[in-house]
């Protein structure tokens, strides 16, 4: 295709990490499309100018803070991602650049992974596979699953589907979220995520839930609202026996603040599967405390997620060039999806 057929037709840069998107073939021979680029996080700089389009590949990388004097061009970025704080700097919220997300591709998954830890936790799957690796027999009693409380941390389209997931094994299934409300077709309350005492509006916070959830999980996306939320204060408000989960973000949980608790036994246990720092480092105590279990970031990362992704892109791609509207569009301001 020679380079007259394709100067007015727009420029995709695709930021890669290791991998190329799985049959990126389809992309880069799609008839809409002008010239198509492929950048690590080094070669960003000197590649974005003249993109009008960005697909973030690079799942977690932050380059785009760093290149982004040189997008001179740029009108949509997509991430290949649910959650989007790494693309939320000030130069794209105040921007008039166009972010959407992967929204649709994780829920399920991460909501499988989660009903999944709950129920390792309550009928103790942990103990027996340690048991059964030492040629032990030991005869326990293990916990009910229905009529236990659980409180997910945000309710987005991913803590719906977890919740959907918790409710449907018997389970009393709350939540907290941006205000306090009722009514709520998910949950059977929707308290303030905050720690103080009276929300905004004067309804109940996380204070009045957590020291009644069996289970919390945590899966808001990472603002500067739930950034550190999970702090020592908050751990110290459930129960000796709850047990927390982690498929949001690292950073929303202060890791040295959840040790602390795991090892003076302030709750019963934690499955992580996202940490302050990735991968996690191979002296951190959360290897090895009684009651913690660790995954490496892949909740909802199930056979053929990669082309699910792809096939996503080129969805919204098609509209981009149709001037249709979006999928996903992300509130810059807030740093997710509304509604």
């Amino acid at each position: 295709m020679n380079s007259s057929s394709t100067s007015n037709r727009p420029r995709l840069l695709v930021l890669r990490g290791e991998d190329l998107p799985p049959g990126h073939d389809r992309i880069d021979d799609h008839p809409g499309l002008g010239e198509v680029v492929y950048a690590t996080a080094d070669e960003l700089p000197a590649r974005l100018p003249g993109a009008h389009v960005l697909l973030v590949w690079d799942l977690f990388s932050e380059a785009l803070a760093s290149a982004w004097p040189k997008a001179d061009a740029l009108r949509w970025v997509h991430a290949a991602t649910t959650g989007v704080d790494n693309l939320v700097f000030p130069g794209m919220v105040d921007s008039d650049v166009v972010l959407t997300n992967s929204r649709g591709i994780f829920e399920q998954p991460i909501a499988e992974y989660v009903v999944g830890q709950v129920i390792a936790f309550a009928k103790d799957f942990h103990h027996s596979w340690d048991l059964q690796r030492e040629r032990r027999w030991r005869h326990r009693e293990t916990e009910r699953v229905a009529g236990r409380r659980a409180l997910v941390v945000g309710t987005g389209p991913i803590g719906r589907a977890v919740g959907r997931g918790l409710a449907a094994m018997g389970m009393d299934v709350h939540a907290s979220g941006s205000r306090a409300r009722s009514g709520d077709p998910d949950f059977a309350s929707v308290v303030e995520s905050s720690l103080a005492e009276h929300g905004a509006d004067g309804g109940p916070t996380l204070v009045s839930a957590l020291p009644e959830a069996d289970y919390v999980v945590v899966a808001a996306p990472l603002t500067d609202a739930t950034r550190g939320l999970v702090d020592r204060r908050f751990l110290h408000l459930m129960k000796p026996t709850a047990r927390l989960l982690n498929v949001a973000r690292g950073p929303i949980v202060v890791q040295s603040d959840l040790v602390a608790a795991l090892r003076e036994g302030r709750i019963a246990g934690a499955a992580l599967d996202v940490f302050e720092d990735e991968p996690l480092a191979a002296d951190s105590p959360l290897w090895e405390l009684p009651g913690s279990v660790v995954s490496p970031h892949m909740s909802g990362d199930v056979v053929g997620w990669r082309e699910d992704l792809v096939d996503l892109f080129l969805d919204n791609l098609a509209r981009y060039l149709d001037g249709r509207d979006l999928l996903n569009v992300v509130d810059k301001s807030r740093g997710y999806v509304p509604g």
